[in-house]
C-alpha cells in the first residue's frame, strides 16, 4: 500500500465516528456566514498573487515541523503578515492536526478582527467531514479529485456550497482538472507534489495551471519555499499560491511570509 492508501484507510475509520453526530456543533456553525473565498483569492489583472499560508505540525515528507507557536497563534501571525487565506491541516494520524485546530484558529482570527478565510485541509471522502469542517468554522474545504469518483466529487462540492463554503478542488493533471470543472469548481488547486510518490514536478504543475480556464481561480499548491519562488509564480497565470513547510520550519514565520507577500506584489 502507498502512503495515500494508508491515509485513506485511516479516514474511513474516522468517518464512522464522525457520522455519529456533532449535532450541537453543526447547529452553532449555522449561525456563522462563511467568508467569500472566491472574492478573496481571485486576482484581478495587475494585482498581487494571493498567498495561502498553512498550519501543519508534521508532514510525511518533512517530518516534525515547528511547535514554537500553537495553531491559533500561528494563524494570527499569518494574518498579521499578510496571508490572504489560511489552510489548517485537520488530519491527526499523519499530520498531527485536527478540526479542533481549525475551530481554535477561527476563534483566534475572529477575536483579533482578522477577516481571513480558513481552508479545512483534509482527505475528504464523506459528507460527515464536510459537516465537521463547517461546524469548525471553515470557509473552504479541500476536495482531492484523485481520491473520489467523479460523481462523489460533484456531490461533495454541492454539499460544501449548500453550507456556504467553497470547495477548493485539488488536481494533479488535465484529466483531474476536467473532473473538477465538471463538478463546477470555482477554485482549483494544482498540486506540484504527487500524492503517491511525494515528488515535486513543477513543470507538470505549470502546464496544468496554464490550462485552468479564465474565470476559475487557479491556486499553485506545494513546492514553494522562497520569495524568489513566489515571484516566479506571481508572473504566471496563477491567482494564488499555498506555502506550507517553508513557513512551518520557522519558529516565527512573519518575517519570511512578509517577504513572500512583497515578492507576490512584484517587490
Amino acid at each position: 500500500m502507498s502512503l495515500l492508501d494508508d491515509i485513506l484507510a485511516s479516514k474511513r475509520r474516522e468517518i464512522a465516528v464522525l457520522r455519529e453526530g456533532r449535532v450541537e456543533e453543526v447547529a452553532q456553525a449555522s449561525l456563522r456566514t462563511p467568508l467569500d473565498v472566491v472574492r478573496a483569492l481571485a486576482r484581478p489583472a495587475g494585482a498581487p498573487l494571493r498567498l495561502v499560508a498553512e498550519v501543519k505540525l508534521r508532514s510525511p515528507s518533512a517530518g516534525a515541523l515547528s511547535r514554537a507557536m500553537n495553531p491559533p497563534t500561528r494563524a494570527a501571525a499569518y494574518a498579521e503578515a499578510g496571508a490572504t487565506m489560511i489552510s489548517v491541516l485537520c488530519d491527526g494520524p499523519f499530520f498531527e492536526g485536527s478540526f479542533d485546530d481549525l475551530s481554535r484558529a477561527r476563534a483566534r482570527l475572529d477575536a483579533g478582527g482578522f477577516s481571513v478565510p480558513l481552508l479545512a485541509k483534509e482527505f475528504v471522502l464523506d459528507g460527515a467531514q464536510v459537516a465537521r469542517a463547517h461546524a469548525s468554522g471553515a470557509d473552504a474545504v479541500l476536495l482531492i479529485a484523485r481520491i473520489v469518483t467523479a460523481d462523489e466529487l460533484t456531490d461533495l462540492a454541492r454539499d460544501c456550497r449548500a453550507r456556504g463554503m467553497e470547495p477548493l478542488v485539488e488536481v494533479t493533471d488535465e484529466a483531474e482538472l476536467a473532473r473538477a470543472l465538471a463538478a463546477e469548481a470555482r477554485v482549483v488547486g494544482v498540486n506540484a507534489r504527487d500524492l503517491d510518490t511525494l515528488t515535486i514536478d513543477k513543470a507538470r504543475a505549470a502546464r496544468v495551471l496554464a490550462a485552468v480556464p479564465s474565470g476559475v481561480v487557479a491556486v499553485h499548491l506545494s513546492g514553494l519555499g522562497t520569495p524568489e519562488a513566489i515571484g516566479a509564480v506571481a508572473a504566471s497565470r496563477s491567482d494564488a499560491a499555498l506555502v506550507g513547510e517553508a513557513l512551518m520550519r520557522q519558529d516565527d514565520p512573519r518575517e519570511l511570509l512578509a517577504a513572500m507577500v512583497r515578492a507576490a506584489a512584484g517587490g
